[in-house]
């Protein structure tokens, strides 16, 4: 069992390396930095980027390189060799303290929403002391933040910071106000589920869609889906095992826990789930993640594919976030706890909660949106675009109970009669069956975010549960500070649940979230149903939303301003790719196979001395598929021109969503159908029949 994990962590710069590799000073040094209670000086930054790139180059690692995650939803990283001239002409290696904790890459060529002009070319990044340094492809990467020459942040994980520091405080407070002394910080535990699917290499080649969209535009569902049942959670494919054997072992080589893998519903889809961690590091690991699973499964001989919704007519890969806040002394404060003063707590931060996320649905709602995730979002597969929270059947009764003054049952079985506050401590996690259909669910001592897209990153979501988190915890501590007895602090804050309740409880839904009776239900409640994510983006300009980040010090004005531009650009740019793509392989695949197989049955009529039925029939469904796909095509590429001759980009996203999606959906309608009755001999792209079926 020791051979099995004895590299776990190897490619890791750990903090039990640090130890043993620095001075004590300086390690503890770094500990106060980690905590924010100091920064680093010079010298002991020297003696840490010393012993780090002895212990890189000891794993055989050339480089070194700040990696960093811009705009863009990925990562990015410039490689720079330890090797430089010495004083006598041979070559040494170097690593200095100013090289590991800030470098310049070119923040011009990078989305900054006009944060940066084009010829303003100077960014920086700065080393991120929260999450550890790994070595990746022979190069020692280090975590960092990116930001503009005058201090705005260029990526995701700057903002992300700054909430967790907002959140801490906030959490804090409302722990030490509510009788536990002892907690300083806090931060959130994160898990990150990720779904993917996997093909074999040789049809993603063929296929230009998968290639520069990550979807296929177009594609007659396979005779068998997943109507069966009969994938989900069942016996994993051979050379799939294998891909999974590597996969796990590069992740514990980065200290990822990587814990579970099985197959999903639909058929090729499989998922990886790692063990919670910190909710920066989880993050950053998630995102290693998905660059593993691209580059291993290429290995393999499979494409994978990590888009909302590759495949028409099968489910597609979400990313669940589940997440909960602990304390330094690992308290999660979304558990009731085993001791009745910690009920109350609990209490407080499941209303806290409910208060967030009722006044913020369409930016929790943006934080889960890009262009996949639209194809999602609101089918019977994934979570509705309309925000609620399910809370179970028990915690529900508790809480109505709370609301309404009144006593509750533990159970049907037992009599015993309890006030929720004291008794909280013996509700089993295992509360209440699962709600799959619930954007956000509790479930038993954290909250599941299921509406995040397979292909994004984490960082966004998690920077808007903990603002608008410490929003609602500081709304709470004010109005809890100054009340002297403990015993009238916890009255009151049991009198702020019934209020938060009182004022929140539309929020709450414990049905079906697919069903029309829903929606219908949740426009009487007055909560908003936001359908696509060029339009979830005008959240940034609504001046509650920028008092919400600016007040918090997450992001400034400035920077909403720029990542609301760069959000509709990104909708902008991804349906252009899509729209030429379509575009190409109707005139270059579909309409040339339409064509000949045509001619064929044409050459074929006019040979025969009375030509047959089915060649007519043929002949005739052909003819008008080819004049109804080109009438598409023209009538799909015009309003698309039309669409960009908007100049606006939120006009424009507005407009391609409206008029030229439902184009690309008239056009797909054709082809599809051509694609249920072509010929092998003449229609060479893969089926989905083959892509999702063919794992020999």
């Amino acid at each position: 069992m020791e051979n099995t994990y004895k590299d776990f962590g190897s490619l890791v710069f750990t903090e039990v390396e640090m130890e043993e590799r620095l001075p004590r000073p300086v390690y503890d040094s770094w500990k106060a930095t980690e905590a924010n209670e100091e920064q680093l000086d010079r010298q002991t930054a020297d003696a840490i980027a010393h012993a780090m790139k002895r212990w890189a180059m000891e794993h055989g690692a050339t480089h070194f390189t700040h990696w960093f995650q811009p705009l863009t939803g990925g990562t990015a990283e410039k490689h720079d060799a330890f090797i430089e001239p010495g004083a006598n002409g041979q070559p040494i290696s170097r690593f200095s303290g100013k090289m590991l904790i800030k470098g310049e890459p070119d923040a011009s060529s990078f989305p900054s929403g006009g944060l940066r002009a084009t010829f303003e070319a100077r960014g920086y990044t700065y080393w991120d002391v929260t999450s550890p340094v790994f070595i990746k492809d022979n190069v020692l990467c280090i975590p960092t933040v990116f930001v503009s020459y005058n201090g705005e942040a260029l990526d995701r994980k700057e903002p992300l910071l700054k909430s967790l520091q907002v959140l801490s405080k906030a959490a804090t407070r409302v722990v030490n106000l509510l009788g536990d002394k002892e907690v300083k910080s806090c931060d959130i535990s994160v898990g990150l589920e990720q779904e993917y699917f996997l093909i074999d290499l040789k049809y993603f080649q063929r296929r230009l869609d998968l290639k520069l969209c990550g979807r296929t535009l177009f594609g007659t569902p396979s005779t068998k889906r997943q109507e069966l049942d009969d994938h989900y959670f069942g016996a994993i494919p051979p050379r799939v095992q294998a891909f999974m054997k590597e996969i796990n072992e590069e992740l514990w080589k980065l200290g990822i826990y990587a814990k579970t893998e099985h197959n999903e519903v639909a058929p090729g889809q499989f998922e990886l789930a790692p063990i919670f961690s910190k909710g920066n590091i989880a993050v950053d690991q998630n995102q290693l993640t998905m660059d593993i699973l691209r580059k291993t499964a290429k290995k393999y001989g499979f494409a994978c594919l990590l888009h909302e919704k590759p495949f028409e007519g099968i489910n597609g890969s979400g990313k669940h976030n589940n997440y909960s806040i602990i304390t330094d002394n690992g308290q999660n404060l979304f558990d009731p706890g085993k001791k009745p003063a910690e009920n109350i707590r609990f209490l407080t931060f499941i209303s806290a909660f409910i208060r967030a996320v009722d006044e913020y649905p369409v930016l929790l709602r943006l934080s889960a949106s890009c262009c996949g995730n639209d194809h999602r979002l609101g089918a019977d597969e994934a979570p509705p675009a309309i925000i609620s929270i399910y809370l179970g059947s028990y915690i529900e009764d508790i809480l109505y109970s709370i609301y309404t003054n009144q006593k509750i049952k533990t159970s049907k079985e037992e009599n015993t009669e309890f006030n929720p506050v004291s008794g909280l401590s013996y509700i089993p996690h295992d509360n209440a069956d699962r709600n799959r259909t619930s954007p956000v669910a509790f479930t038993g001592n954290k909250f599941e975010f299921r509406m995040l897209g397979s292909s994004m990153s984490a960082s966004f979501t998690n920077t808007v549960l903990n603002t608008i988190m410490a929003e609602s915890l500081n709304d709470i501590a004010d109005q809890l500070e100054g009340i002297k007895y403990l015993a009238d602090i916890r009255e009151k804050a049991l009198d702020i649940c019934r209020q938060l309740i009182h004022e929140h409880k539309r929020i709450i839904f414990s049905g079906d979230g697919y069903s029309k009776e829903w929606e219908k239900e949740a426009a009487r409640r007055g909560l908003p149903n936001v359908s696509s994510y060029i339009e979830a983006t005008e959240i940034l300009k609504d001046p509650k939303v920028i008092h919400l980040f600016t007040s918090n010090g997450v992001y400034s004005e400035k920077e909403l301003h720029a990542n609301r531009l760069i959000m509709a650009e990104q909708y902008d740019r991804m349906m252009d790719i899509e729209v030429r793509t379509l575009i190409e392989m109707g005139r270059k695949d579909v309409l040339p196979a339409m064509s000949a197989e045509f001619d064929f049955y044409a050459e074929a009529a006019s040979k025969a001395k009375k030509c047959p039925k089915f060649f007519e029939t043929r002949m005739d469904q052909l003819s008008e598929l080819i004049d109804n796909t080109y009438s598409a095509t023209e009538k799909m590429t015009t309003l698309w021109k039309e669409a960009n001759e908007t100049g606006d980009d939120f006009e424009c996203g507005k407009k391609i969503y409206y008029t030229v999606v439902p184009a690309m959906l008239e056009l797909r309608k054709y082809i599809d159908r051509y694609e249920q009755i072509a010929s092998r001999n003449f229609y060479k792209l893969p089926l989905y029949e083959e892509m999702l079926f063919d794992f020999d």
